[in-house]
């Protein structure tokens, strides 16, 4: 899909944010442990969801949409013992396949080293795991009491050992827990379906869990990646945005480390307001640079705004130093910025220095990554001229209905090819 994106046309109105396509994704796949009916609502209409929708189909799940954002799931039995590779996420899927059928086959399509966090956990919890030919197979077990440590803060880690934990253990202590509002939303769920969680948004966990679970009726928490970048987009355009049903404990990191870099936001308990911004000064002055800004493992600053907040430094005044711990080659996208006009030194992979406030100016984009998509589509919407971004669908892959939400706050975008 083409577009083409008018800058210097201020956004204005109210907001509502989609359900989380990564809580999506956990909260389905944990519908698939029990027979029970479950109905999870504000279900996202993204590539990402609907990829493990037709995964859960395929495992025996009975899905039935109501409305436009209600699914209805019934998985009265589990059909294969085989879970089809499809990115990391699809490892959620042998917890429920183990539950249910008490063996799991997966065969990879990605070096198995991505996931020996993962392998580790499920050998630490007593897991039969065979690794062999480009493929892994597992054997339940039970276990009064686990006490284990995950070596690296794996989101997915996480929530397959949580699962597992529900299911088969009695009690377990997860140390090194990862914490994202996705995993919070889950250990939230497993409640509801009868199992015990401790230390909900903490890196210890301790789960007593229960044999058999119940169905359970909740909802898909708002997306505060989304969220945050709307605000960012609608304040560096000039206008007065009010975004509904937001979760201000999922925002306050994110509030926080926008302030250095002089953004003005009024978070509430549901509402998030941007009023029309001032000249933007980067704050927080350190020895070499005015503002840090560096990401980290929840509760610290997410990996996935890290564009975003590069296009609103490139809008303030001083210098920034733009820190990504965490993934090599997440800001390679500071190539597109400098093309619009940006003054970005890209250090290493890892780190690059800004200096702001620079005007930018429209350019043609072959294909926003997708982690960067919002933050350079942001950095269209306030250049000057028309910006040509080419294979734009990859913004649906997490975000729902992201450009018609946009165009109804006034932002001049056309679709000039599907």
């Amino acid at each position: 899909m083409r577009i083409q994106v008018e800058g210097k046309h201020p956004l204005n109105g109210q907001y509502r944010p989609s359900g989380s396509t990564n809580a999506a994704v956990h909260l389905l796949v944990a519908s698939l442990l029990t027979e029970s009916p479950v109905v999870l609502h504000n279900f996202p209409h993204t590539t990402s969801a609907q990829s493990i929708v037709q995964q859960a189909e395929g495992l025996g799940a009975q899905i039935e949409r109501e409305g436009n954002n209600t699914l209805k799931i019934h998985t009265p039995q589990i059909i294969k013992r085989s879970v089809t590779s499809e990115g990391t996420n699809s490892l959620l899927f042998l917890a429920p396949v183990l539950v249910r059928r008490q063996y799991a086959r997966m065969e990879l399509d990605f070096p198995l080293n991505r996931i020996r966090t993962h392998l580790e956990a499920l050998r630490d919890l007593g897991l039969d795991i065979i690794t062999a030919e480009g493929a892994i197979e597992c054997k339940a077990a039970q276990w009064g009491y686990r006490d284990i440590v995950l070596s690296q803060t794996s989101v997915t880690a996480t929530a397959l050992v949580m699962m597992l934990s529900a299911c088969f253990g009695q009690e377990t202590v997860i140390y090194n827990a990862a914490c994202e509002p996705q995993l919070q939303a889950l250990a939230n769920m497993l409640e509801m379906m009868g199992a015990q969680v401790q230390g909900i948004g903490s890196n210890l966990l301790r789960i007593f869990g229960k044999q058999t679970l119940n169905g359970v009726e909740t909802s898909i928490m708002p997306d505060h990646i989304e969220i945050a970048s709307i605000a960012t987009t609608a304040a560096l355009s000039g206008g007065r945005v009010q975004i509904n049903d937001v979760q201000q404990s999922d925002l306050r990191i994110i509030d926080k480390i926008y302030a250095r870099l002089g953004l003005e936001l009024d978070l509430d308990e549901n509402v998030l307001f941007v009023p029309k911004q001032e000249a933007l000064a980067v704050s927080n002055r350190e020895e070499d640079v005015d503002a840090s800004i560096e990401t980290a493992p929840w509760p610290g600053f997410p990996s996935d705004l890290i564009a975003t907040a590069t296009v609103v430094a490139t809008q303030a005044r001083g210098t920034s130093l733009i820190h990504e711990k965490l993934y090599n080659n997440r800001l390679l996208f500071v190539d597109k910025l400098n093309a619009m006009g940006a003054q970005i030194l890209l250090c290493d992979p890892h780190r690059a220095i800004v200096v702001g406030a620079t005007p930018l100016r429209a350019i043609y984009m072959d294909s926003p990554d997708i982690r960067a998509g919002l933050g350079m589509l942001s950095a269209a919407l306030i250049a000057e001229g028309s910006s040509t971004i080419d294979n734009a669908q990859v913004l649906g892959h997490f975000f729902e209905n992201i450009l018609q939400k946009l165009q109804a706050l006034g932002a001049h975008i056309t679709v000039e090819s599907g």
